[in-house]
Protein backbone atom coordinates (compact mmCIF):
# COMPACT_ATOMS: atom_id res chain seq x y z
CA UNK A 1 0.00 0.00 0.00
CA UNK A 2 1.21 3.72 -0.67
CA UNK A 3 0.57 6.51 1.59
CA UNK A 4 1.36 9.88 0.11
CA UNK A 5 2.66 12.53 3.28
CA UNK A 6 2.86 16.48 2.26
CA UNK A 7 5.96 17.69 2.62
CA UNK A 8 8.48 21.27 2.55
CA UNK A 9 11.14 18.57 1.09
CA UNK A 10 12.10 15.70 -0.68
CA UNK A 11 13.21 13.49 2.02
CA UNK A 12 11.75 11.58 5.08
CA UNK A 13 13.64 14.57 7.23
CA UNK A 14 11.33 17.31 5.82
CA UNK A 15 8.87 18.63 8.03
CA UNK A 16 4.97 18.19 6.61
CA UNK A 17 3.12 20.88 4.98
CA UNK A 18 -0.35 21.79 6.78
CA UNK A 19 -1.58 22.39 2.85
CA UNK A 20 -2.53 19.37 0.77
CA UNK A 21 -3.00 21.51 -3.00
CA UNK A 22 -0.26 23.87 -1.85
CA UNK A 23 2.78 22.01 -0.40
CA UNK A 24 5.95 21.87 -2.43
CA UNK A 25 6.32 17.78 -2.29
CA UNK A 26 4.60 14.61 -1.48
CA UNK A 27 6.27 11.80 -0.39
CA UNK A 28 5.12 8.76 -1.60
CA UNK A 29 5.54 5.65 1.20
CA UNK A 30 5.08 2.34 0.37
CA UNK A 31 4.65 0.04 3.25
CA UNK A 32 5.40 -3.22 0.78
CA UNK A 33 9.40 -1.99 0.06
CA UNK A 34 9.65 0.18 2.70
CA UNK A 35 11.03 2.70 0.36
CA UNK A 36 9.45 6.21 -0.22
CA UNK A 37 9.60 8.12 -3.11
CA UNK A 38 9.86 12.00 -3.04
CA UNK A 39 7.40 13.74 -5.91
CA UNK A 40 7.20 17.51 -6.55
CA UNK A 41 4.04 19.04 -6.37
CA UNK A 42 3.63 20.63 -9.88
CA UNK A 43 0.23 22.16 -8.56
CA UNK A 44 2.03 24.19 -5.92
CA UNK A 45 1.97 27.21 -7.87
CA UNK A 46 -1.21 26.77 -10.01
CA UNK A 47 -3.58 29.89 -9.60
CA UNK A 48 -6.99 27.96 -9.03
CA UNK A 49 -7.71 23.96 -9.03
CA UNK A 50 -4.26 23.03 -6.92
CA UNK A 51 -6.08 20.74 -4.78
CA UNK A 52 -8.04 18.68 -7.47
CA UNK A 53 -4.59 18.31 -9.64
CA UNK A 54 -2.26 17.18 -6.35
CA UNK A 55 -5.19 14.55 -5.70
CA UNK A 56 -4.60 13.60 -9.36
CA UNK A 57 -0.80 13.50 -8.58
CA UNK A 58 -1.14 11.29 -5.42
CA UNK A 59 -3.73 9.23 -7.14
CA UNK A 60 -1.43 8.45 -10.87
CA UNK A 61 1.14 7.53 -7.39
CA UNK A 62 -0.69 4.52 -6.41
CA UNK A 63 -1.40 6.04 -2.90
CA UNK A 64 -4.67 5.16 -0.99
CA UNK A 65 -3.90 7.31 2.07
CA UNK A 66 -2.88 10.75 2.45
CA UNK A 67 -1.57 12.36 6.18
CA UNK A 68 -1.72 15.94 5.76
CA UNK A 69 -2.45 19.17 7.60
CA UNK A 70 -6.21 20.10 6.07
CA UNK A 71 -7.39 19.56 2.59
CA UNK A 72 -9.67 22.07 1.18
CA UNK A 73 -13.38 21.00 -0.27
CA UNK A 74 -12.05 20.66 -3.92
CA UNK A 75 -9.40 19.05 -3.02
CA UNK A 76 -11.26 16.60 -0.62
CA UNK A 77 -13.99 15.85 -3.56
CA UNK A 78 -11.30 15.19 -6.06
CA UNK A 79 -9.58 12.57 -3.23
CA UNK A 80 -12.81 10.65 -1.58
CA UNK A 81 -13.68 10.32 -5.80
CA UNK A 82 -10.43 8.85 -6.21
CA UNK A 83 -10.48 6.47 -2.92
CA UNK A 84 -7.73 8.17 -1.14
CA UNK A 85 -8.39 7.67 2.70
CA UNK A 86 -7.45 11.62 4.40
CA UNK A 87 -5.61 11.85 8.02
CA UNK A 88 -5.83 15.72 8.59
CA UNK A 89 -4.28 16.91 11.87
CA UNK A 90 -0.64 15.64 11.05
CA UNK A 91 2.44 17.71 11.83
CA UNK A 92 6.02 17.46 12.43
CA UNK A 93 8.64 15.43 10.76
CA UNK A 94 7.14 13.39 7.74
CA UNK A 95 9.56 10.05 9.20
CA UNK A 96 7.82 10.85 12.58
CA UNK A 97 4.35 11.29 11.41
CA UNK A 98 4.44 7.91 9.52
CA UNK A 99 5.71 5.64 12.20
CA UNK A 100 3.08 7.45 14.16
CA UNK A 101 0.52 6.22 11.27
CA UNK A 102 1.55 3.05 11.12
CA UNK A 103 1.72 2.55 15.04
CA UNK A 104 -1.92 3.58 15.07
CA UNK A 105 -3.06 1.66 12.04
CA UNK A 106 -1.49 -1.51 13.41
CA UNK A 107 1.25 -1.56 10.38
Amino acid sequence: MKIAITAAGGSMSAQVEPNFGRCSYFIIYDTDTKKFEPVQNEAASMTGGAGPKAAGTIHEKGARILLTGKVGPNAEISLKGFGIEIIPGISGKVSESLENYLKTAGQ
